[in-house]
């Protein structure tokens, strides 16, 4: 499923989410437009969303409110959007940690890493893990000073895949759109983080982010995840 929306500020975001058994994924840019070889890759990406009747239209949505929201009958109009600046930490850090996922060593090497990243690359990785609604939902859109290079991970187990990610715009002219349901699908299904950990799902999809933002841009970067 592919679907426009309009941030406000003029920022635009891809935003990908997963369930189950529902993985809708929206574009980035108002003039997108499917090229031939963007359409051959479309009917996976349309199996995977194939029972959905919405888009997932609350974990970074237009207002960037941090609620999930499952497609089907009756669960979307059930969230609403969430802001709890009290979440937030006192002081700047890429990684907010409201579920507890994350010792403080895991929380620093990610720190570390992302730091690393955009020095090298310019893109800016922010994460964030939670169990909706105790999220601190759009005001991290100020704290985090989201723009056109930002990607925003949010690990949230609620809906049975951890893994969601809202693309910058820029970033998504580099990195394969497969790529995202990619990394969800092997890094965050149920089976991998219950069996391994919110933890072990959190940072194997940070390092492997961080593989795929140093890559050459090309038809084959960011294909090690399977």
């Amino acid at each position: 499923m592919v679907s426009l929306f309009h941030l406000p500020s003029s920022l635009t975001f891809r935003n990908i989410c997963h369930s189950p058994s529902i993985h809708p994924i929206k574009a980035s840019h108002s003039n997108f437009q499917i090229s031939s070889e963007n359409k051959n890759s479309l009917p996976k990406l349309s199996k995977i969303s194939e029972f959905s009747s919405k888009t997932l239209n609350f974990l970074l949505s237009g207002s960037l409110a941090l609620a999930l929201s499952l497609t089907g009958v009756g669960i979307a109009e059930g969230l609403v959007g969430v802001n709890k600046p009290e979440l937030l930490p006192k002081e700047f850090t890429p990684v907010i940690d409201v579920a507890g996922f994350l010792s403080d060593g895991q929380e620093k090497r990610i720190a570390q890493e992302i730091t690393d990243i955009e020095k090298d690359t310019g893109f800016k990785l922010r994460v964030l893990a939670q169990n909706y609604p105790d999220t601190p939902g759009l005001a991290i859109k100020d704290f985090w000073q989201v723009d056109d290079n930002t990607i925003v991970f949010v690990a949230d187990p609620t809906f049975g895949n951890i893994l969601n990610f809202n693309i910058g715009a820029t970033v998504d002219l580099d990195i394969p759109r497969s790529f995202w349901s990619r990394l969800a699908g092997t890094y965050g299904n149920m089976f991998y983080w219950k069996e391994k950990g919110e933890d072990a799902s959190i940072e194997a999809a940070v390092m492997a982010i961080s593989t795929c933002l140093r890559e050459p841009v090309g038809p084959n970067n960011c294909s090690g995840v399977k």
